[in-house]
């Protein structure tokens, strides 16, 4: 495709247009202003946009308005019509001139000596010009613009539905955002009225809304007063919920992820709870939330929640490469609705490279069938167990995996694990989860081999508040786990191991363009000596969602070689400013910490490792990408002065 891109510009620049559409595949040159071929029937005309000024702004805001513009592929049949079309020009394009605030700006429509204006539109003059070029020429048509000055704020007023001023604290002015001499353009009033109506549905008032705005120009000023009038409505409560959907399911199971309740204080924010929680379900898919447009008689807000199913099935796959880890590919099948009931079952199938743990840096020249890790997991989760708040999740897979290869000395783990566990959810934000594991297999790394065999009970809390997945700027998260694997429940070891993970989020600013974002990681695992754990069990730190600028799972105690053979216990810390400069560009300066420790608990007495780095973020509507440069602070074997990574999604 740059092949043909470039010999099109080259066709443009050596050829000329006429020539270059010869080349124009794609219709990158095809032009959106060239006119239809004279003719007898009908007078063929162009456009051309001046703006005094030049302004590009001022002359798309023209085109867009400009029927002329519009329509000038579709050739009139006579002068008086193509007048007639000249003519309707005048209100729209004035009308979008207003609206960028240039109240005294004036507009010239004209075709060789014929010339319209508002004041003073000779149509029939224009028509005879028009004429003048059938079947000879293109009728040249020009739109003058003179602007004229900027109009500006003078007064803004916002009053309720008696005519009175609102206090600060009823409605902040940060909230209106107008201020005197800010330009007067009609996407500000706009704006302004939105973040009004959206101050009052924040404070629990759901049927808030702006009556009128009332704008008086002063053309000999040059500048505009406003009045705003805005009615907050009554302070509700939510009420009953209507449900239309699934069709596939019990609607008694999407039910159970709603948490508002009839009499809950109103709020937007709830209803945008509601809809991402009910589209955990792996078979909803969509939620529309419509609110009601008047109050019961018990002052409560209605609302109609329409569920939509997903497709029952689902198969994907992804292949990937990296210059630390080599190739991986996963292939998946899904079914989101195996018993009739939003029931999930999910296979996957992942292969990758896994070297022998001794392997330090791999040759592709020794590659050999043996080198290939492989997962094989299944999934069962059936959500709202008898239409409750309680989800069983079943869980199984066999891998075989490693962590060699990366410049240090690793490990690498064959093993087995299955897992039964129930859910509750206290509510879109707060769930416990307890169920029973058995994990077998084999683990070897420098200190030696170790079979093993785990039985116990894990247990886990999960808390999210915070307001996006993918890109959070307020809230904050926390997941901690505890198990225990006691040796008469037939574990070959006593194990104990807690983790624990917390970030949070805060805006330094009401636009939300600066956040500042912190995370901490902790872990701990008590029982037996370091050489008798399994290595795939112990503590790593180093990676993209760990220390950046050291490879994965490369931090942590040494044994022989300074192989790094992992700890009993974790610390890891991140601390990012999110500065947003646009809507589509942010930059991330940061700083991790952290490192694996031989004790229990965290030895601070032990060396950090630290990084520093500038991340870029490019916003999309599915989330931010993230392009992380991190530079490690100390030296450390198997690591280079500076780490590059990639994703979707902040670092944490």
């Amino acid at each position: 495709m740059r092949l043909v891109v470039a010999l099109a510009a080259c066709a443009a620049a050596l050829c000329g247009r006429e020539s270059a559409q010869a080349f124009d595949f794609f219709g990158l040159w095809s032009s959106e202003d060239s006119s239809p071929p004279v003719s007898p029937t009908a007078i063929s005309y162009s456009v051309a946009v001046d703006v005094a000024g030049d302004d590009r702004g001022i002359r798309n805001a023209v085109t867009d308005a400009s029927s002329l513009y519009r329509l000038r592929k579709d050739a009139p049949p006579d002068g008086e019509a193509l007048a007639r079309r000249a003519a309707g020009d005048f209100v729209p394009v004035i009308d979008a001139l207003w609206g960028a605030g240039y109240y005294n700006a004036t507009v010239t429509i004209s075709l060789g000596a014929a010339s319209l204006t508002v004041a003073s539109s000779d149509v029939a003059a224009f028509a005879r010009a028009a004429e003048s070029y059938r079947n000879r020429a293109v009728a040249p048509v020009a739109i003058r613009v003179d602007l004229g000055p900027l109009f500006r704020l003078r007064t803004i007023r916002v009053v309720n539905v008696a005519g009175a001023e609102f206090s600060q604290d009823e409605l902040p002015p940060r909230i209106v955002g107008l201020k005197p001499g800010d330009p007067a353009v009609a996407s500000a009033l706009r704006a302004a009225e939105t973040r009004i109506i959206d101050w009052f549905r924040n404070q629990g008032r759901p049927l808030a809304k702006v009556q009128s705005i009332a704008p008086v120009v002063d053309h000999a000023a040059e500048v505009m007063d406003v009045t705003v009038a805005a009615d907050p409505g009554p302070v509700a409560t939510f009420g009953e919920a209507t449900m239309t959907g699934p069709e596939s399911f019990e609607p008694g199971i999407a039910r159970s992820f709603l948490y508002i309740q009839p009499g809950d204080p109103y709020s937007p924010r709830a209803l945008q709870d509601a809809r991402t929680s009910i589209r955990q379900i792996p078979a909803v898919g969509g939620v529309r939330i419509t609110e009601g447009t008047a109050l019961d008689a018990y002052g409560r807000l209605p609302y109609q929640i329409d569920v939509e199913d997903r497709l029952p099935y689902a198969v994907g796959g992804s292949a990937q490469y990296s210059t630390t880890n080599g190739p991986a590919g996963q292939v998946y099948w899904e079914d989101r609705n195996v018993f009739g009931g939003a029931e999930q079952l999910r296979l996957q199938a992942d292969i990758f490279y896994a070297p022998p743990w001794y392997v330090v840096a791999p040759n592709v020249q020794d590659f050999s069938i043996h080198d290939l890790g492989g997962r094989l997991s299944a999934s069962f989760l059936k959500p709202a167990l008898w239409d409750t708040r309680n989800d069983l999740l079943i869980n199984a897979l066999g891998e075989r995996v490693s962590s060699a290869g990366a410049g240090f000395f690793g490990y690498e783990a064959e093993d087995v694990d299955g897992t039964v566990a129930l859910r509750h959810r206290f509510s879109q934000y707060f769930s416990v989860q307890a169920g029973f594991e058995g994990q077998t297999g084999t683990a070897t790394d420098v200190l030696g081999k170790v079979d093993y065999t785990l039985v116990g009970v894990p247990l886990s809390v999960t808390y999210d508040s915070t307001d996006n997945k993918l890109d959070p700027t307020r809230g904050f998260r926390v997941t901690a786990s505890a198990a225990g694997f006691p040796t008469f429940l037939g574990s070959s070891l006593d194990l104990v191991q807690a983790k624990a993970r917390a970030s949070a989020y805060y805006a330094l600013d009401a636009d939300q363009r600066f956040i500042l974002a912190g995370r901490i990681g902790l872990g701990a695992m008590g029982g037996p000596a370091l050489d008798e754990i399994p290595a795939n069990w112990l503590f790593y730190a180093g990676g993209g969602g760990s220390v950046r600028g050291y490879a994965f799972n490369s931090l942590g105690p040494t044994g022989a070689f300074d192989a790094v053979i992992g700890g009993r216990s974790l610390f890891e810390a991140s601390a990012e400013l999110r500065v947003r400069v646009n809507d589509t560009i942010g930059i991330v300066p940061f700083f991790d910490a952290g490192n694996a420790f031989a004790s229990t608990f965290p030895d601070f007495s032990s060396p950090l490792y630290s990084s520093v780095g500038l991340g870029l973020r490019y916003f999309t509507a599915v989330g931010p990408i993230r392009l992380d440069v991190a530079f490690p602070l100390e030296r450390h074997a198997g690591n280079g002065p500076v780490a590059v990574y990639f994703s979707i999604g902040q670092a944490f």
